[in-house]
């Protein structure tokens, strides 16, 4: 095995193997550090800007450590980017005898037994669902991994996905008739017998950490645990160590007991019957909260004259449901696994309607469902825990992690305390290639026409740029609001621009679009910020609308805020400003991806200037120019 310095040297074996590789000194210096926290099994804080190669920074050190190690991405497409390529090209270039492994959540995995099942009951009413399902039918007789990413002749939105999957809930286990050819757990064994798996956030804590299926041999069995884009583990710890249960829940258990009863209970006339009542009183309780999508507090839900009873009815309608599949639940294991559902739905309902210390409770209405959650005001003490037992290192990295060049905030919300951290900035020359532009004249970012104001003062821009500019808004309102006075405009001055906005098709299409254009306008929200990466002219101006806070309406941020006060603590500079720093630090990252990008940052929120607390924000991003004059952006694009 060659040392750090000799793999990442001009002559090292990544030089050797990849195209275009280039010596960037904040990589090695990285690694080095990374690998002296794994040979530490100590925790170790990364923040890597971009273009420093953090991913190689790691992956070296990871690939020589000897150990078993599990990296966790924040989404499927960066493990996918991950598994297929990044991963391969490295182990190659180093020719280490390392065996790889790719680990989803289950709902990713082809269940062959329930896309047979969801057949032959007649479950497909439209043309194309069936269509979906007999594509789907043929990919599971020929992949090797059943893994849904590479079913490409089907959407990934598709409904027909939902029959064709399991769930923890419907999931036969040993009793399977294909227990022996589940993909599923072929991708556990596979995950088991290697050296280095990649899974995700989202599986990370529901699966590894807090075992809640199949795999909690995987973590006690592992040196080294590496998360990348670490910023979001705050958020998806929340999630996890919270608990939740919702109508859809219920919705499915009444739909799999009835098709359970007519294959294995024909005589059994009281399950039909059962069945239609829970799912009566199911969606009865989501209609109880209205007709909105929306989230709401406990105290909101309280308001809602029919809330409680619904309530009530559901969990009555759902004890007696369980009872009757208890008389069931031997003539065959799929009524007996709907019965072991009804009862820990029984359990769940139970539990939310009684407050636990330290979780607030809250619901979120979709347009069919309702699910009722419990969540921690607070993860730091459950991570802290959770990191404890058998010694291994655990390294945290993103672009964007410190304030100020301080990690304080990310530490406070897991429980790290103060470990070893280190800061890389970007290599690129940011006074050069952007410019950092806080237009005059802005209205408050409350006032009824912000919206067009900030499209009128892009407008110039955009125009300048000739395209390739990104809208990120900090609301769906004002996304679709932004979309509709572009197209307005566009059509006006009878401009050739494609216009695309969040929702058109799934976000990989939309940027495959936006690319292959060259010239296009993107409106997103949330989902844009982050995760993104276009080169070149094609994004060549990217413009916030607001500094983005998270709504103070949202019932777990107002039940932390409340307890901060409670606290004698100031809510909005230790938690809700680092937040939103961090977010901006994200969309800020989409506009510089490499030393040839050349762009502009647009920044609308004119409280990035007339604010104290505006300050913290524009000092945390990158090191370009910064201007207040329309002319300074509009020679600068005529000057490219």
């Amino acid at each position: 095995m060659s040392s750090l310095p000799e793999i990442f040297s001009p002559e090292g074996p990544l030089a050797r193997a990849i195209s275009g590789y280039r010596i960037r000194e904040q990589q090695l210096d990285m690694a080095e550090r990374i690998a002296a926290a794994i040979k530490g099994c100590s925790v170790f804080i990364a923040e890597a800007g971009t273009g420093t190669g953090k991913t190689f920074a790691y992956l070296v050190p990871a690939l020589q450590s000897n150990g078993k190690v599990i990296v966790s991405t924040g989404t499927k497409t960066l493990q996918d980017q991950l598994f297929n390529k990044d991963l391969p090209m490295v182990r190659d270039a180093l020719k280490a005898p390392v065996k790889i492994a790719l680990l989803k959540g289950r709902a990713n995995y082809v269940c062959p037994y329930h896309l047979q099942h969801a057949i032959a009951d007649g479950r497909f009413l439209t043309r194309e669902d069936a269509a979906d399902a007999r594509r789907i039918s043929v990919f599971a007789k020929t992949t090797q991994s059943g893994d849904k990413a590479e079913c490409i002749e089907v959407s990934e939105n598709s409904p027909v996905w939902g029959h064709a999957t399991s769930t923890r809930d419907n999931c036969l286990g040993q009793d399977c008739p294909d227990y022996k050819e589940c993909f599923v757990m072929l991708a556990r064994r596979e995950a088991m017998a290697a050296d280095l798996v990649v899974v995700n956030h989202h599986l990370f804590f529901a699966d590894v950490m807090l075992r809640d299926e199949g795999m909690a041999e995987l973590l006690p069995a592992c040196n080294t645990v590496i998360f990348d884009e670490a910023h979001q583990l705050p958020e998806v710890a929340t999630l996890f160590f919270g608990d939740s249960v919702s109508t859809a829940q219920v919705i499915d258990l009444a739909r799999d007991a009835r098709a359970e009863g007519l294959t294995s209970a024909r005589d059994c006339l009281a399950l039909p019957e059962g069945s239609k009542k829970i799912e009566k009183a199911a969606k009865d309780l989501r209609l109880a909260v209205g007709v909105d999508a929306g989230r709401f507090s406990y105290g909101q839900l309280e308001e809602k004259p029919d809330f409680e009873s619904s309530l009530k009815a559901l969990e009555a309608e759902v004890v007696a449901f369980a009872a009757l599949l208890e008389t069931q639940a031997e003539r065959a294991e799929g009524l007996e696994k709907c019965w072991q559902r009804a009862t820990e739905l029984v359990l769940h309902l139970g539990q939310w309607q009684n407050p636990t210390p330290g979780y607030v409770r809250w619901a979120e209405a979709f347009t069919h469902s309702l699910q009722l959650n419990a969540t921690p005001l607070n993860v730091a003490e459950i991570f802290r825990k959770q990191m404890g037992g058998h010694p291994r290192a655990w390294i945290f990295t993103s672009a964007t992690l410190a304030v100020q060049g301080k990690f304080h905030h990310y530490c406070a919300e897991l429980g790290l305390g103060e470990p070893d951290s280190a800061c890389w900035h970007s290599p690129f020359d940011y006074d050069k290639q952007a410019i950092l532009y806080a237009p005059l004249g802005m209205p408050d970012p409350n006032a009824w026409n912000y919206t067009d104001a900030v499209v009128d003062a892009a407008w110039p821009a955009v125009k300048a740029a000739n395209g390739g500019a990104f809208f990120l808004c900090t609301s769906l309102r004002a996304m679709r609001r932004t979309h509709e006075l572009l197209k307005a405009k566009l059509e006006d001055e009878n401009i050739d621009m494609p216009l695309l906005v969040q929702g058109e098709g799934s976000k990989n299409d939309l940027l495959q679009r936006f690319r292959h254009h060259g010239n296009s306008i993107l409106v997103g929200s949330q989902s844009f910020w982050e995760g993104v990466d276009v080169r070149g002219e094609a994004l060549s101006l990217v413009v916030i609308d607001k500094i983005p806070f998270a709504p103070p309406d949202d019932p777990v941020l107002s039940a932390r805020i409340e307890q901060m006060k409670k606290d004698g603590r100031n809510a909005f500079m230790e938690y809700q400003l680092p937040r939103a720093v961090i977010n901006v630090k994200q969309g800020a990252g989409r506009l510089i991806r490499d030393e040839n990008d050349k762009g502009v940052l647009m920044m609308c929120d004119p409280r990035l200037i007339s604010k104290p607390y505006g300050r913290r924000v524009w000092q945390s991003l990158p090191p370009m120019k910064r201007t207040r004059e329309l002319q300074v952006v509009l020679d600068f694009f005529a000057n490219r």
